[in-house]
């Protein structure tokens, strides 16, 4: 067995849960939280339990023994600013995610979750950017009122996935093509993406795709 990925995506009403072998999805499975137990929590970081609980239950589901993991990821939430890729969670890290800093986000858990079960397996736990992703360039940020410059923030996550699989069925590199990537979900991104970089993107939550 290569290097043993546990991935784990926690959305608003659900968390997916997944286990690679280096490149090789194993499995993966979707835990649906009903609304009625979600609004038992006073916030989305109370859920932590909860969602660990939901996590390891999977776990046990498919055998999966902690020990035999190599890395858990999470999905990055909402950080402040920060260049795409992948961080290895940290005391600080922790610290934001779980005040919501600077807004409570169900992807804040991603961090949370991936820390624990990281702890329990004795191994390195990360998260792949998402929310915060900021690769603006100057001009990206002008809207014409200089007190309200715009925000990059956006469904990276897979903006970044989509581009690595488009790049690799052309036969090169995200640094070597241009994109228009649209994100369509529950939520709408639409990134010009440049070689590599989020170079401007609507902010899913204030914008829409077209002005």
């Amino acid at each position: 067995m290569g290097f043993s990925i546990l991935a784990i995506n926690p959305g608003a009403s659900s968390t997916k849960v997944a286990l690679f072998d280096d490149e090789s999805l194993l499995w993966s499975e979707t835990v649906y939280h009903p609304q009625e137990e979600l609004s038992a929590f006073g916030s989305v970081f109370e859920q932590r339990d909860y969602r660990l609980k939901a996590v390891l239950s999977l776990c046990r589901e498919h055998g999966l023994d902690l020990r035999s993991l190599s890395a858990v990821v999470g999905r990055g939430g909402v950080l402040d600013p920060m260049e795409g890729g992948t961080y290895a969670v940290n005391e600080a890290m922790l610290q934001d995610l779980a005040r919501g800093k600077p807004w409570e986000h169900a992807s804040n858990l991603g961090g949370v979750l991936a820390r624990l079960i990281g702890e329990m397996a004795g191994v390195l736990s990360c998260v792949v950017a998402d929310v915060s992703v900021d690769e603006f360039e100057p001009i990206s940020y002008v809207t014409g009122l200089p007190e309200l410059p715009k925000r990059s923030l956006s469904h990276a996550l897979n903006i970044k996935a989509v581009v690595r699989r488009a790049s690799r069925e052309l036969g090169g590199r995200p640094e070597d093509f241009d994109f228009v990537v649209a994100h369509l979900g529950s939520g709408v991104s639409v990134c010009a993406h440049r070689r590599g970089r989020m170079i401007d993107v609507n902010n899913a939550n204030e914008f829409g795709p077209m002005s």
